[in-house]
């Protein structure tokens, strides 16, 4: 079969389009003849050596595939436990194999099940966002981010949604998607601008995957018993916390990694199912797919890395 396969940690260019034996499912597991692979950032973290679990060399990369069960010819996506997905075929346990219902596409389905299923666990189980809070979604563009506003009043009943972005364009598309404002995300100011968005009050709930000054920024804007939330480190620097800050500001910060979700049924399937309902119903707008070939792979992850794209990125490992 055709995968990417890399060797060595470094830049995209260790990522090689090679031919490898078909992986052998072990017990509890099935395989899927892959028709799109999913590109997270997540990735590029894993690439370098810098994920929160240790890369070991030599892997396929790739979190997520859309494609065909084999032996029952259902359309599914699935979770591969971090490895394995850019290739056309992948083995994965079966109790992380969901089937897709006709209403919902391949790459809606990609973007539902690690973006829409982290958004959602951002606002319910992590953040425990409250009817009428006060809600900052950063890089609400982004796959993640897009979702979250778009989920935050139906899911949780969230008061004033504000959504920060890089550009005017982005900026724009989170107005569409049921932002209340939306501002610029640099760090310089970010306090101040959170708080004129919000009718100059701290805000609730913070969702956060670029880390650094936007994260101490993010910290400063919250209110007594406010809550950030981090599952990213885009910006490529993590923070250190000060607890008397947290003691004296009356506030919490926790992560989020989906990860933890794994042994989990019960957050894994319900949720995701809810989400495919969303969708088939046309509740949630999903930004048109890019899709990339499996021997442009190192392509994909530098478009994502320098925010060049909108929507969920897949790969199509027949290409």
């Amino acid at each position: 079969m055709r995968a990417v396969q890399q060797q060595e940690l470094g830049g995209p260019e260790v990522l090689a389009l090679v031919e490898l034996p078909e992986p052998e499912p072990g017990p509890g597991e099935v395989v899927v003849d892959v028709a799109l692979a999913g590109v997270n950032f997540a990735d590029m973290h894993q690439r370098r050596g810098e994920y929160l679990a240790p890369t070991e060399l030599p892997f396929v990369p790739g979190a997520e595939v859309a494609g065909v069960r084999r032996g029952t010819g259902e359309r599914v996506v699935a979770l591969t436990g971090g490895r394995g997905g850019y290739a056309q075929v992948a083995v994965v346990a079966e109790r992380h194999c969901f089937a897709v219902p006709d209403a919902v596409d391949d790459a809606t389905g990609l973007a539902l099940l690690v973006q829409g299923l982290t958004a959602w666990h951002l606002l319910r189980t992590a953040g425990r966002l409250a009817p009428g809070e006060a809600l900052v979604v950063h890089a609400a563009a982004g796959g993640t981010g897009s979702l979250a506003v778009q989920l935050a009043r139906p899911l949780c009943a969230a008061g004033r949604v504000i959504a920060t972005a890089s550009s005017a364009e982005k900026r724009a598309l989170a107005l569409e998607l049921g932002a209340d404002a939306a501002i610029d995300g640099a760090p310089e100011g970010l306090a101040a601008r959170l708080a004129v968005a919000n009718s100059g009050a701290p805000v609730d709930v913070v969702l956060d995957a670029i880390g650094g000054e936007v994260f101490d920024a993010s910290i400063e804007a919250l209110a007594p018993f406010g809550r950030l939330v981090t599952y990213g480190v885009s910006g490529g620097r993590t923070n250190t916390v000060s607890t008397r800050r947290l003691m004296r500001a009356g506030t919490g910060v926790t992560g989020f990694w989906l990860r933890h979700c794994l042994e989990r049924p019960a957050l894994l399937g319900p949720p995701l199912a809810d989400l495919f309902e969303r969708a088939a119903r046309g509740e949630l707008r999903l930004a048109a797919a890019t899709t990339y070939a499996l021997s442009a792979a190192a392509q994909a992850q530098r478009d994502i890395a320098a925010r060049r794209t909108t929507g969920k990125l897949v790969l199509d490992p027949a290409r």
